[in-house]
Order: C-alpha cells, then sequence, then structure tokens
C-alpha cells in the first residue's frame, strides 16, 4: 500500500463520500420500518424515531464497510484515529463506540422496542 492511500487527503475524501452516502442511506434503510408501523397505526413521531434507529445500524454498518474497502482492514484503524483529532468537524458521526458492533445491535434492538411501545400504546 502506498503512502499516499494514508495521507490526510485520502482520509477527507473518504470522509466526504461517508458524508455524502450517510442521508440517502438513511432513507433506504428507514423506509420499511416506517411502511410497517404505518400499517400497523403507530403514531407519526414514533415512527419516524423508530425508524431512524432502525436504519442507523444498517448505514454506519456500510460506511464502515466502505472505510474497509478503501484502505484495508489493516489500516482503517488509521482513518479512526484521524477522526478522533477532529471530534467537531469530520468525525462527528463516526466516534469510536458509533462503530462498534455491540452498539449497532443495541440501536437494532431499541427500535424494536420502540416499534412494539408505539404498536401497544
Amino acid at each position: 500500500m502506498s503512502t499516499s492511500e494514508l495521507s490526510e487527503s485520502n482520509y477527507r475524501r473518504i470522509c466526504f463520500i461517508n458524508w455524502a452516502l450517510s442521508v440517502p442511506l438513511l432513507l433506504i434503510f428507514s423506509w420499511p420500518y416506517f411502511f410497517l408501523c404505518q400499517l400497523l397505526e403507530i403514531q407519526r413521531f414514533v415512527a419516524f424515531a423508530g425508524a431512524i434507529l432502525f436504519a442507523l445500524p444498517f448505514m454506519l454498518t456500510i460506511l464502515h464497510g466502505h472505510v474497509t474497502m478503501a484502505l484495508g482492514v489493516v489500516h482503517r484503524h488509521h482513518y479512526y484515529e484521524w477522526l478522533q483529532g477532529y471530534p467537531f468537524t469530520y468525525g462527528v458521526l463516526f466516534h469510536p463506540m458509533i462503530i462498534s458492533t455491540r452498539f449497532r445491535l443495541i440501536l437494532f434492538f431499541v427500535s424494536l422496542g420502540v416499534l412494539a411501545a408505539g404498536y401497544l400504546w
């Protein structure tokens, strides 16, 4: 791997691509949950909150995979270390806790809990 792939300009490019993909991915993954909520006649604000919580783990997994494909498994930690230096700009969406599988699973199960609570409410 050449050193240019581990440069700050490449990290910025990966970050901008991830930010550009985040909203479309969020919409793609949230609509099935939202339509299920409409079928079950769940209130809209509960449906929106649950849909976002449902879509986030899938979106974050795809974005994490994009970083892995761009840099490789061995070097992706360099990118996440670089993001920690910019917590309020580039790195706000990609905190180390957010990319963990445990956190993404928690979000998924919370969204199912919101669905159940919305149905029972």
